[in-house]
């Protein structure tokens, strides 16, 4: 049977694991073996004993990379501190499943190709409509979207909801949220259900409506955004004049805000800067600011990473991995989706390595020692890889209707292998 293994996370913040013991028995019924380092899930309430129950070994950390796919959370690239240990125990023709920050560490995943491994990051995961049981972005960001709302609220000095009493009225908290992706939205919608008052703020013009659905207002900018979104579904990096009317424009709001929390973040490149430190001054005592986007540099000019700041009597909070501060729920989430990937990847007890599945193909960005990915080899200062040749035409035959036949079906064939060619190196 196809083996994966599960490890226990090595990097010290992180509590979740990449199967849940529900997942077990699906790819059991697939014909993959499921073994798991004994430990891996506990920290995310999953006792081994409840893997052995659902048809999965436990055995020790050495013995898992005999496996033919080792199934992780974080891969090197997203675990630069201790993912270097298990490096050398990557072997020729194994399959490395996980996140690993393509676009922000593409070296490491050149590491990983270099062991004879191939990785697939599922981050690159691609926005179409059958892959979405299978996008750890979203639900991670579901997850973290939640949690910066409760973080606020316990940090603030007010409760969210209004209330009227025999004491007297209590106002509602105001609340502003940066950047409408799913973190965003989620954020939007635990704000609402606590209480507050929420506004909301995308580059993106066409998330006025999924923010009115919400219960939120969606705050408009007199900017001209342009092209603010790439084809993926994911917000584009802007120009700095642009960044700097925004942020002008922007201080008005933030400072008649309770809590701002800030989401916006472009794959692989530096957060935008959005909340300058006269902003923050202007925002009233106890107010309360949670940037999302602290992991690569921040929206809020006094943010720093996984650090509590207070300044100007506003308390900054710069969390970089909420997901796994509710580790069961997000390991379930996270789980799902590495699911349906290997359910999507092996067929018949098999890894079919079908690169005309787009999900295969975006996603497989080191194989064979190569690294495929034309962004992260662009980042690198790499070559582009060669464009396949195409197929030769065939030759005459004697006979005229078998030879339009055979035209008809090389030509077929030809044409979608240079389209996809294409689109890959795109």
């Amino acid at each position: 049977m196809m083996k994966v293994a599960v490890l226990k996370e090595t990097c010290p913040t992180e509590q979740r694991v990449a199967l849940v013991p529900a997942n077990v028995p699906q790819l059991a019924k697939a014909g993959i073996e499921v073994v798991v380092e004994g430990g891996a899930g506990e920290a995310a309430g999953f006792l081994d004993a409840q893997y052995v129950e659902k048809g999965a070994k436990i055995v020790a950390r050495d013995e898992l990379f005999s496996a033919d796919i080792i199934a992780q959370v974080r891969t090197l690239g997203a675990n630069k501190d201790s993912g270097r240990d298990d490096l050398g125990k990557f072997r020729n023709g194994q399959i490395v499943v996980g996140m690993c920050d393509p676009l922000g560490e593409p070296g490491s995943a050149v590491e990983i190709g270099e062991t004879g491994a191939s990785l697939f990051a599922l981050e690159m995961i691609p926005r179409i409509t059958r892959a979405q049981s299978m996008d750890v972005l979203s639900s991670m960001a579901t997850i973290a979207g939640y949690r910066a709302v409760l973080l606020a609220a316990i940090e603030l000095p007010k409760i969210f909801p209004m209330l009227m009493t025999a004491a007297g009225t209590l106002t509602p908290a105001r609340v502003f949220i940066v950047g409408v992706g799913v973190a965003g939205l989620q954020a939007i919608a635990t704000a609402k259900r606590l209480g507050g008052v929420v506004h909301a703020y995308d580059v993106r013009p066409a998330c006025r409506e999924q923010v009115e659905s919400l219960g939120g207002k969606f705050v408009e900018l007199e900017l001209q955004a342009g092209e603010a979104e790439d084809k993926g579904g994911y917000a584009k990096a802007m120009g700095e004049e642009f960044y700097r009317k925004q942020r002008e424009l922007m201080a008005s709001v933030v400072a008649e805000s309770d809590v701002v929390i800030t989401t916006a973040a472009i794959p692989g490149k530096q957060s935008p800067l959005l909340i300058t430190a006269d902003a923050v001054k202007g925002m009233a005592p106890g107010g309360v600011i949670v940037d999302l986007a602290t992991e690569r540099g921040g929206n809020c000019e006094l943010s720093q990473a996984d650090t509590r700041v207070v300044e100007h009597g506003v308390t900054i909070l710069g969390p970089t991995n909420l997901p796994s501060e509710i580790p069961n729920h997000a390991s379930q989430m996270y789980s799902n989706n590495v699911t349906k990937f290997l359910l999507n990847l092996i067929k018949d007890g098999n890894v079919e390595l079908n690169l005309e599945d787009e999900i295969i193909r975006d996603t497989l960005v080191a194989h064979e020692g190569q690294l495929l990915n034309a962004r992260m080899r662009d980042i690198l200062g790499m070559e582009p890889l060669p464009v396949p040749e195409p197929m030769p035409e065939p030759e005459e035959t004697d006979s005229p209707s078998q030879d339009a036949e055979a035209n008809s079906t090389d030509t077929d064939v030809d044409d979608d292998s240079g389209e996809k060619a294409k689109e890959a190196d795109e």
